[in-house]
């Protein structure tokens, strides 16, 4: 297989939000793709890019929090996902396959975030990402403001969860995986992936209090 390097792979994907479409071109089968970048068709290999790019971006924000990170771990996903693709299981999903790849490195980043910025304040540096966006019909001011604290306090709980918790409960509550999904993708046994969740969820009830009647469950 030729190598790929991050900057092959930077032109699949744009900094402006917009991502490249989830369809295969031409019409091309997932598994014949892969079949293919398996041996070495950097250009089937790309197809699959295209066609799970969106997905893996917008599981790493979720993940990460910012734009900026997500797209690196867009670009290290596939990178890994390549170098990897000699030892994948043609019987399964690819899309799943790469996803728990992504999960992997989001956290992998979330955690060397905490080592380098020594838990920098995150919730200051999410300060620049508070833009409202007003609705046609014209909100109250009160609930402007209210909505406006109830996602600034959001954030602020988010950034105070270990890169571990904020991991967990992305891939629980947001992503809709299962324990042992979870455990999988994040190399944990089930117990303590089942315990990153629980911490998770306890933590932003504690944070937000009343305001934490979502809904959300261990």
């Amino acid at each position: 297989m030729r190598p790929v390097t991050s900057k092959g792979l930077s032109d699949l994907t744009d900094r402006d939000g917009e991502r490249l479409t989830e369809r295969m071109v031409g019409g091309e089968d997932e598994a014949q793709a892969v079949t293919r970048a398996r041996g070495g068709d950097t250009e089937a290999f790309r197809l699959l890019v295209e066609r799970h790019s969106r997905g893996v971006f917008r599981l790493a924000f979720r993940m990460t929090g910012n734009e900026h990170d997500a797209e690196d771990v867009v670009q290290e996903t596939f990178l890994k996902a390549y170098r990897k693709l000699p030892g994948f299981e043609e019987r399964a999903q690819f899309g799943s396959w790469v996803h728990r790849i992504a999960a992997n490195c989001a956290y992998d980043l979330l955690r060397a975030r905490v080592r380098h910025d020594d838990r920098l304040d995150r919730t200051e540096r999410s300060e620049g990402d508070r833009t409202l966006t007003v609705p046609a019909d014209d909100p109250s001011p009160e609930r402007l403001v209210a909505g406006r604290e109830v996602r600034g306090r959001l954030r602020a709980a988010l950034a105070r969860l270990s890169a571990l918790e904020r991991s967990a409960f992305t891939l629980r509550h947001v992503e809709g995986m299962s324990i042992a999904e979870i455990s999988h993708a994040l190399d944990l046994d089930t117990s303590a992936a089942k315990q990153s969740v629980f911490r998770a969820v306890r933590k932003l009830r504690q944070a937000l209090g009343e305001q934490a009647q979502w809904g959300i469950t261990t």
